[in-house]
């Protein structure tokens, strides 16, 4: 990717536009220092979302600080030697933004998003708090107890709680199956000055990327972030290791709710695995929509459950497929059967070409309706430059849908969908059941 400021969308990028996707005029500009800028100019937009994405998050902790990176996605916006966290908000506030942070298991994030004329707001802020995090105790131990509380609302919401359980099981004794949350207990004992270090380890230029998108300046933009993240120096990315530990067949935490939770997971494919594609598309057949396989047996057909859906995520070197559905107690076993059967018959048989042109046409479709604002187009690139360091242009992704084929499908579903299972329950159910 081209890294001069005044390249063209087609110099930057390469991209050949056809008539489904939106023109993309993005640039990117490589700071002295290595930090990545990356902005798409929205002319018809009247905000610009600007986001400083970072390539650390909770499978890059030491076990004994688990949930330092969700902490620091809590501290940043408390404020800075020369402005309070509420001053930060109001600043925000005064203007109609907004302001926002989240923590996943191999990024964190933080953005804005403003009327386009109050942008610098944006770049002031943003390169402040990324930079000089004040870091006050009294502030930190007050946010300690935040993510306490987050912590264990999560443990009280049972259909959260499971798929804290399907990680553990799919990634056991492996930071992916680590709560990004982190625990209690790590939250509670971690100190002020280990959160600071681990900042001061890993929020540098070899792992920052700013991305924005909006009726902005991308001169202007780089202008603005080169006195705040143009000071920074080094950083290293951090070091992964790739689970290789087997899958837990079973994780049962026996619970007094109304429903039992029921989620089922097999490890899935990377982000640079060239099957991500089909098994897009072999998850939207299966549980992506109301068409799908599953909500149409599951919940029309059997009325089942109210919620039942499938998914489909990707790491550096693993990645995850799995199922979620909710019922009663005494209707587990038929639940369970219903979405084994499904899945067999989608590892023996694939899928027919009508459902592969109704998948296909809907991930298309809102892939281009998902680009109509500057928050959308923000985290697009942001996800982008996060899991393989460069820009994908729509068109390219939308291509690489339309190539997929049944043939596609049927292998992926087959190499996923076959693989061990793992299967994690939250509720009151007979073991007997659990198969």
């Amino acid at each position: 990717m081209a890294t001069a400021a005044g390249g063209s969308a087609a110099e930057s990028l390469g991209s050949v536009m056809t008539s489904a996707a939106p023109i993309e005029d993005i640039r990117e500009t490589r700071l002295a220092n290595g930090v990545r800028i990356v902005t798409e100019r929205m002319p018809e937009a009247r905000s610009v979302s600007l986001g400083v994405w970072v390539g650390v998050g909770g499978r890059d902790e030491p076990a004994e600080l688990a949930g330092a990176s969700h902490f620091l996605e809590h501290l940043l916006f408390k404020g800075t030697p020369t402005r309070s966290a509420r001053q930060i908000a109001e600043t925000i506030d005064a203007v109609g933004g907004e302001m926002n942070a989240f923590t996943n298991r191999e990024h964190t994030a933080y953005y804005t998003r403003l009327p386009a004329d109050r942008v610098d707001l944006g770049i002031e802020i943003l390169g402040d708090v990324l930079t000089e995090p004040a870091f006050r105790p009294p502030e930190v131990d007050a946010e300690r107890q935040v993510i306490v509380e987050e912590i264990l609302m999560n443990l009280d919401v049972p259909e959260d709680h499971v798929h804290t359980l399907l990680a553990e099981a799919l990634f056991p004794g492996h930071p992916l199956g680590r709560e990004v949350l982190g625990t209690r207990e790590t939250v509670e004992a971690a100190t002020r000055d280990e959160i600071a270090d681990f900042f001061g380890r890993w929020y540098l230029p070899r792992n920052l990327g700013v991305v924005a998108a909006g009726e902005l300046d991308h001169d202007r933009l780089v202008d603005g972030l080169s006195g705040t993240l143009g000071r920074l120096e080094g950083g290293e990315h951090p070091v992964r290791t790739r689970p290789e530990a087997a899958v837990e067949p079973l994780a049962v935490l026996d619970d007094d709710t109304e429903q039992v939770h029921v989620t089922m997971g097999w490890r899935g494919v990377d982000h640079f695995d060239d099957d991500r594609y089909a098994l897009t598309v072999a998850n939207q057949i299966l549980g992506g929509g109301m068409s799908s396989r599953l909500f149409q047996q599951v919940r029309e057909e059997r009325g089942l459950c109210y919620s039942v859906y499938s998914w489909a995520s990707t790491y550096g070197d693993a990645g995850t497929a799995g199922i979620y559905a909710g019922t009663g107690p005494a209707r587990v076993d038929e639940l369970l059967q219903v979405i084994d059967d499904e899945v067999a018959k989608l590892v023996a048989s694939g899928v027919s070409e009508g459902e592969l042109d109704v998948a296909k046409g809907y991930i298309e479709g809102s892939t281009v309706l998902g680009l109509e604002d500057s928050g959308s187009r923000m985290a697009r690139l942001g996800r982008s430059l996060m899991a393989r360091g460069e820009v994908v242009p729509v068109d390219e992704q939308l291509s690489r849908i339309r190539a997929v084929t049944a043939d596609d499908v049927l292998a992926v579903s087959s190499r996923v969908f076959g693989s061990p299972r793992a299967l994690a329950v939250v509720g009151h159910v007979d073991p007997s059941l659990l198969r």
